[in-house]
């Protein structure tokens, strides 16, 4: 197991065993479970995310750290939207939506404020960091 998978699958573990809360750089920060199929392999994946309310809306960001390139679980969402998130003790199906401007930009700066760090990521890299939008299917 990679460095990072191991990494998750530690936060998936403690997410799950404390009623959706972690410690370490998570702590005091709200955190989801994403779950979704691989685009490629059609694997299940379970990714912990970072996200932000917009009323009844959950806002991840693929900030992937600054990093030059969008994190896998982004290609795997645009490829599958209809997918499944944990968020505290509760699992339910959400629709992904990719944002354009200006909701973008609204809603990025909406996770700065509560993550001062994702003004960091946008800072380090020259591509435009997608804003996804997780609406809960009725």
């Amino acid at each position: 197991m990679s460095e990072a998978n191991e990494r998750n699958r530690k936060i998936i573990d403690e997410f799950r065993a404390n009623g959706g809360k972690v410690g370490g750089p998570f702590e005091g920060r709200t955190l989801l479970l994403l779950h979704n199929k691989g685009a490629k392999s059609g694997k299940e994946r379970i990714n912990p995310v970072a996200y932000v309310r917009d009323g009844d809306r959950y806002v991840v960001i693929a900030s992937k750290g600054g990093a030059p390139t969008n994190p896998d679980w982004y290609y795997n969402l645009v490829a599958n939207p209809h997918v499944t998130i944990e968020v505290g003790t509760e699992t339910f199906h959400v629709h992904a939506t990719v944002v354009e401007e200006p909701e973008r930009t609204r809603l990025y700066n909406k996770m700065v404020e509560m993550m001062p760090g994702f003004d960091d990521y946008r800072k380090k890299t020259t591509r435009k960091i997608p804003v996804i939008v997780l609406t809960r299917v009725k």
